[in-house]
């Protein structure tokens, strides 16, 4: 059995097609009329040989087809085209800027397809298949999993955008200590998320260009489609990134304007008691020749002059609005 394989189906390019045995992947020649899919999966630290030495495929292409990392890109190749898209993972506890790589190496009578993790779009793919919605060209194939897969981030960008307004309008009245961390974890995750998606326009446009006849008008029409939707998503996690340095620096400033109207009022407190202490702790000192010394009621009418001063000083301040 070819090691990694997950689905194997021969279309027969009308609309139809049969799930294919593991014997038949590995004995019999590809088909003379439709295509035949082998979906993979990478398996760490294994060989996967039947990919290696039995697929056909270069084995540079295979490397870049094992290494989880790859950018979204297309590349021509004399008996091929190599499709590198990022789908995103919508499984629980799985982060939504945790993208995962799917490819592609499609040629004239066979797509080979691998996945690193569970995709929800090829599953649904898969779903279609058994009710028999089978695709009739590669083209077909191609472009209705590039849909699936730009469907998935329509709804984590549409979350992201959702966060957006909920943050923005907390701001007004919300804790800064509770709005920035959320406001960084969605800034963060718009800067990831267009990291991974922004070439995705690139590689499926490319593809869309491609000139075999397996891949028809319709098929073009349905990639670029799928390419602008990618663009779209780009100019709105542009627009996330924006809106959440924006958020940051309304908080910034909300929190220097309390700092100021606190400092404000301690500077304000200071004037006024500073010049009392001064007096008070004048005629506090311990030696001779206090005036007032003999009179008893010296206390009485030095604390009524110091009241009178501090009102006097606040009266001041009131009017020049400084509190």
């Amino acid at each position: 059995m070819a090691e990694g394989l997950l689905e194997a189906w021969l279309f027969d390019g009308k609309g139809g097609g049969r799930i294919v045995a593991s014997g038949e992947v590995l004995e019999e020649p590809l088909p003379q009329n439709g295509f035949l899919w082998l979906h993979f999966r990478a398996l760490p630290r294994r060989r996967q040989d039947w990919l290696r030495e039995r697929s056909r495929i270069d084995p540079l292409i295979i490397d870049s087809m094992l290494d989880d990392e790859s950018r979204p890109h297309c590349a021509m190749h004399a008996d091929g085209a190599y499709l590198v898209l990022r789908a995103v993972n919508l499984h629980r506890n799985a982060l939504p800027e945790e993208l995962q790589g799917v490819h592609f190496w499609v040629e004239e009578r066979r797509i080979v397809t691998l996945q690193h993790e569970p995709v929800s779009a090829i599953a649904d793919f898969i779903d279609a298949l058994r009710r028999g919605r089978c695709p009739r060209t590669q083209g077909e194939m191609v472009a209705d999993l590039a849909m699936r897969l730009v469907e998935r981030l329509d709804s984590v960008v549409a979350a992201l955008m959702d966060q957006a307004d909920e943050l923005e309008d907390e701001v007004a009245g919300g804790q800064a200590s509770d709005i920035m961390p959320r406001q960084a974890i969605l800034r963060r995750v718009s800067i990831k998320l267009r990291r991974h998606i922004a070439p995705q326009r690139e590689a499926l446009t490319h593809f869309s260009l491609e000139d075999d006849p397996w891949i028809g008008p319709k098929d073009r029409n349905r990639l670029r489609d799928a390419a602008d939707r990618v663009t779209r998503f780009t100019e709105e996690l542009d627009s996330i990134r924006e809106r959440a340095s924006l958020i940051r620096d309304q908080l910034v400033d909300r929190r220097a304007e309390q700092m100021n109207q606190s400092m404000l009022v301690l500077a304000v407190v200071t004037v006024v008691f500073a010049p009392l202490t001064f007096v008070s702790g004048l005629f506090g000192m311990n030696v001779g020749g206090i005036p007032g010394e003999e009179n008893p009621e010296s206390f009485w009418i030095i604390s009524f002059l110091l009241i009178a001063f501090a009102l006097g000083l606040a009266w001041v301040f009131r009017r020049m609005k400084l509190f």
